[in-house]
């Protein structure tokens, strides 16, 4: 979340002076107390009172509300147009009634959040960069007293087990990405749908996608796109601003495939090519990938390969729900659900 501080930043002093950023931030991090009292002064519209987290839980991310921008008018060109991307670059693949639109990580990396709609269904594009966090929901809920609504998203700022906090724009709730649920306010326990989407190469999905769209920089001027801000995050050997426990199977910063309610090592599955469980579900591996959590330039990122999660039906396969999060993350939102390695 931190990225955004280093916007001005001269790329030869880049890493030095945002790791110095991050260290600051880890120290306030630490010695601030949450404090709702606190937190109402900038969100007088979030009802405190509502909650089933710990507020010592939630730390500031170093920014305040909105300052890594949610994009609420999201601009495309052709995928035949999207020459600045590289073949491997990642995306986030979402098709909907047969319209498909790719969703650049370079240009989440700095928003974290895009509010669109794909014909009927209005969806909210999210990327937590500490999590390696890529989801989208729906974003229609039906509330017991308010109805059907429809909610707009934007960033608090605030990270819980290093995750991107969100708030609706409504009732200023605040959502938990990695579980699409609300966790403070007005809103409490209402969950958000997820879609089924693909995190995919730029070449992966132009190859499935050809007439497909890719999201674009409002003002390609506004933030170093195809920089990552984290350069070298993922091999680290600890998160940024997580307190929780660590998982005993697997490395922190390693990725983790999760599907159906179970949860596999990405080096397992990248070993084994192709999965298949008793059930049905196929989950398959592919080298060409970026991650975008590695180099200083994404599309030069280490290889992580393609993932996708499937179940067969009459005629052919179909997609289901997976995400490809750290390890640390999976354990502190899931930690009944072990990670198979073997």
């Amino acid at each position: 979340m931190i990225g955004s501080l280093g916007l001005f930043l001269d790329m030869r002093n880049f890493l030095a002076l945002s790791i110095g950023i991050m260290l600051s931030v880890v120290v306030f991090a630490e010695t601030a107390t949450a404090n709702s009292e606190f937190w109402a002064q900038e969100w007088p519209m979030t009802d405190f009172s509502k909650t089933d987290v710990d507020f010592q839980e939630i730390l500031s991310g170093g920014v305040q509300k909105d300052q890594i921008p949610a994009i609420d008018n999201p601009q495309f060109i052709s995928v035949a147009d999207a020459t600045h991307l590289t073949s491997t670059e990642p995306v986030i693949g979402v098709v909907i009634d047969g319209e498909a639109r790719a969703y650049p990580l370079q240009v989440l990396m700095w928003h974290e959040i895009v509010n669109d709609q794909i014909g009927d269904v209005p969806i909210a594009v999210t990327f937590c960069p500490l999590c390696n966090a890529s989801i989208v929901f729906d974003r229609r809920i039906k509330h017991p007293e308010k109805g059907d609504m429809v909610l707009d998203f934007g960033t608090t700022g605030k990270l819980r087990n290093s995750d991107l906090v969100m708030y609706d724009r409504q009732t200023e709730s605040w959502w938990q990405q990695f579980l699409g649920e609300a966790i403070v306010g007005e809103l409490l326990g209402a969950e958000l749908e997820m879609i089924p989407v693909r995190i995919e190469s730029f070449a992966k999905f132009k190859e499935r996608m050809p007439e497909g769209q890719v999201l674009v920089p409002n003002d390609n001027d506004a933030r170093r796109y195809g920089v990552n801000p984290y350069n070298g995050y993922d091999s680290l050997q600890q998160p940024w601003l997580y307190r929780g426990a660590l998982p005993e199977r697997a490395a922190p910063l390693s990725r983790v495939v999760v599907a159906e309610g179970k949860a596999w090592a990405l080096d397992f599955l990248r070993s084994s090519k192709r999965i298949e469980t008793e059930d049905g579900l196929i989950l398959e591996w592919e080298k060409g990938q970026n991650s975008a959590l590695d180099a200083t330039v994404i599309g030069e990122g280490v290889d992580i390969g393609n993932v996708t999660a499937r179940r067969k039906k009459e005629g052919g396969y179909v997609d289901v729900l997976y995400t490809v999060d750290f390890a640390f993350a999976h354990n502190a939102f899931h930690p009944d659900v072990p990670i198979i390695d073997e």
